[in-house]
């Protein structure tokens, strides 16, 4: 193969993987827990935006429930932010496991 070519193919990879990491900081997903009494909305590259609490589970005493609570609303976020990520990436590199 042409190694001129393999180097534009490389270029033009690489900036169609530029491309989806900035349209990842634009991507929303949310996380929740509590069956939705936390709500966690962080992008596809794993920034929280919001944290939302239902009124129930705001109980000044048991703030170990609340701390329960929003780590695993931040958790299922980032697992969708991840999981999200994956899927962009593999759009553009038909498959093939790159880091991000």
């Amino acid at each position: 193969m042409n190694p001129m070519k393999m180097i534009q193919q490389a270029q033009q990879m690489q900036k169609a993987l530029q491309k989806v990491q900035d349209e990842l900081a634009n991507k929303e997903v949310t996380g929740t827990s509590g069956a939705g009494a936390v709500t966690v909305t962080m992008t596809g590259k794993s920034e929280v935006r919001r944290v939302k609490l239902s009124a129930e589970v705001v109980d000044k005493n048991d703030i170990e429930t609340l701390e329960d609570l929003i780590t695993a609303a931040v958790n299922d976020a980032q697992t969708k932010a991840f999981d999200l990520a994956q899927s962009e990436m593999k759009k553009v590199t038909g498959g093939m496991n790159l880091p991000f």
